[in-house]
């Protein structure tokens, strides 16, 4: 017999007792704080935030991220973490020493002369290393109170265990227990609709000890009065089709939750899947290499203490209702959709978030490296408090306030396409392009900045505001670029520009004004089309800087063929600041 089991992505290294220094710190304190903050080798930049009304709110420090390395791959993560429980040979048993236990009832029996169980009345009790197989039905309890240290192995084949008193299935003493989903059974587990507060034992299916999940049949359970399926040491769930009904959080692992296979899927009156343990550095994590997960939460869809870490499988989160869930969140409540205090990592899989809050949020960094994303958001479609980078796969915001956030941002790579109903793109310090392909459109700002903009390749097109407070591009200190093509339309009240003497021209072109659906095309004094945009609502000016323009050249915009505007490459007059914005206070 065999299961999938990925505990860490290929290549990695293993585990070792270190961490991140400036993530360990990161777990002491927020990331941005209201007064001075500064990271080793790092120097600050002062920036103004700002409430959705628009209007000034308080001042803050952003570091700038010279010693922030936010560009951690999901491997080089892994191997900074604790392994997640399971060994070689978990999978595999001699099926002769297995010991039968068959429920019944309010009972159950076992072979005569078979160690390692007791019973009393309604309760089974495992008190020894081995491998147990369980069928039939059960108004009462299983315990697994082991003091060995080795495998404690239950396979479920057919059983349906329901307690109103606690939990269905309690491991409360051993080293390791591995719950296997016999091939081709229907199994489900049930508990009391109420703990006692404090209950040290307070789910459905509850571990003391390192938990692994497997096997190729069905578990439901259903957590009456607290959490679903809970450990307090670590939680590997590498097959079966599990279905979680929980009134509290769906699935917790203090130490962490693996989920290398299998599909699962959560409905939770608190969080999805959770992993709680803030106190040790490489450990409070949650990671997806495979199957599919399914979870939709009135609280957090994935919430970390540590790390987010995906690279594998399939992932639909709701959070909170929703994007437009928004009523539905209480004051002090949590609805976002995947939250890492210390990171945010998707570097494979497929991930569609629908979140009342933030859909990917990250009290630090978050990196999204490869992959599919799918977000909406009824706040920010991915936020992290101190660096976002994109380095890499297909990132697609279809509904957000606004739709990247950081301190300091870095596109290096990927697809990425954002719709905000205000800003298209917020970064506190800077904003550095090398590379991929962003497009926005946004109600607010395009491209918002509360420092400078450096772009060096890549591509970016913007369709900014109407509104005449906001531009498609706004920045304070300054736009370098010298690679790449930009191609942003807008509002005239604020319109802004690359630098003049940036190492690449640009032009700034203010319009006759045209509506959504129109087809600008600035040509270069030949007749050359330089770039174009098919614009998605009324613009009265047109920013492009790309290779092929040259300072002092006069280039002409047409609309649908009729030219309506020109300007001199190098010669643009900015407009000035677009609307407040840029740094962000610290998210909670």
């Amino acid at each position: 017999m065999a299961f999938f089991r990925i505990p860490r992505p290929a290549n990695a290294e293993q585990p070792v007792p270190r961490r991140r220094p400036w993530l360990a710190a990161a777990r002491i304190a927020p990331v941005l704080l209201a007064g001075t903050l500064a990271f080793a080798g790092c120097t600050a930049t002062t920036a103004t935030t700002s409430d959705r009304s628009g209007t000034t709110d308080s001042t803050v420090s952003v570091a700038s991220t010279a010693a922030v390395d936010p560009g951690l791959t999901a491997a080089e993560a892994m191997a900074e973490n604790e392994a997640p429980p399971g060994e070689d040979g978990d999978d595999t048993w001699d099926a002769t020493a297995e010991v039968a236990i068959s429920l019944d009832g309010d009972t159950a029996t076992v072979a005569d002369g078979a160690a390692g169980v007791s019973i009393d009345g309604d309760t089974v009790t495992i008190t020894a290393a081995g491998t147990y197989r369980l069928s039939g039905e059960l108004a009462g309890q299983v315990v697994v109170d082991s003091p060995d240290t080795e495998l404690v192995r239950i396979i479920l084949d057919g059983v349906d265990i329901s307690s109103d008193t606690t939990a269905a299935l309690a491991v409360t003493s051993a080293e390791r227990v591995q719950l296997v989903l016999a091939d081709g059974s229907d199994n489900a587990l049930s508990d009391a609709s109420s703990y006692a507060d404090g209950a040290d034992v307070n789910a459905a299916l509850f571990s003391a000890a390192d938990l692994e999940i497997a096997g190729d049949g069905s578990l439901t359970v259903r957590g009456n009065g607290n959490d679903g399926i809970a450990s307090k040491d670590g939680l590997t769930i590498s097959g079966g089709e599990i279905t979680v009904d929980a009134v509290d959080d769906g699935i917790r692992g203090k130490d962490e939750v693996m989920i290398a296979g299998g599909t699962i899927t959560v409905s939770a009156g608190g969080d999805g899947l959770k992993a709680d343990n803030a106190e040790e550095a490489d450990r409070g994590y949650l990671a997806i290499s495979g199957g599919t997960v399914t979870i939709d939460g009135s609280g957090d869809g994935l919430d970390a203490a540590t790390d987010v870490i995906v690279w594998g499988g399939s992932l639909d989160v709701t959070a909170g209702g929703g994007a437009g869930g928004g009523s539905s969140v209480a004051d002090g409540d949590s609805a976002k959709g995947l939250k890492g205090t210390v990171s945010v990592i998707v570097d494979g899989g497929e991930v569609a978030v629908d979140a009342t809050e933030d859909a990917v949020h990250s009290d630090s960094t978050v990196h999204l490296a490869n992959g599919t994303l799918a977000l909406a958001s009824g706040d920010d479609a991915v936020h992290a408090d101190a660096a976002l980078t994109i380095s890499g796969g297909t990132v697609g915001v279809t509904q957000s306030y606004e739709g990247l956030e950081a301190a300091a941002v870095s596109i290096a790579g990927g697809s990425t396409s954002v719709v905000a109903s205000d800003d298209g793109l917020n970064a506190g310090s800077t904003l550095d392009i090398t590379g991929g392909e962003l497009e926005v459109d946004a109600g607010g700002d395009g491209l918002d900045v509360n420092g400078a903009i450096t772009m060096s390749g890549g591509t970016v097109v913007v369709n900014g505001p109407t509104a005449q407070n906001n531009g498609a591009i706004d920045f304070d200190s300054g736009f370098d670029i010298s690679g790449g093509t930009l191609i942003a339309a807008g509002s005239n009240g604020m319109a802004m520009a690359p630098d003049a003497d940036a190492a690449q021209a640009s032009v700034l072109v203010t319009l006759e004004q045209v509506g959504a659906g129109t087809e600008l095309e600035l040509t270069a004094p030949d007749g050359t089309v330089v770039a174009s945009i098919a614009t998605t609502k009324s613009a009265a000016t047109l920013a492009v800087s790309t290779p092929e323009l040259l300072n002092g050249e006069t280039y002409t915009v047409t609309a649908d063929g009729t030219a309506i505007g020109s300007a001199v490459a190098g010669e643009q007059v900015s407009g000035g600041m677009g609307g407040p914005g840029g740094a962000m206070p610290p998210r909670p």
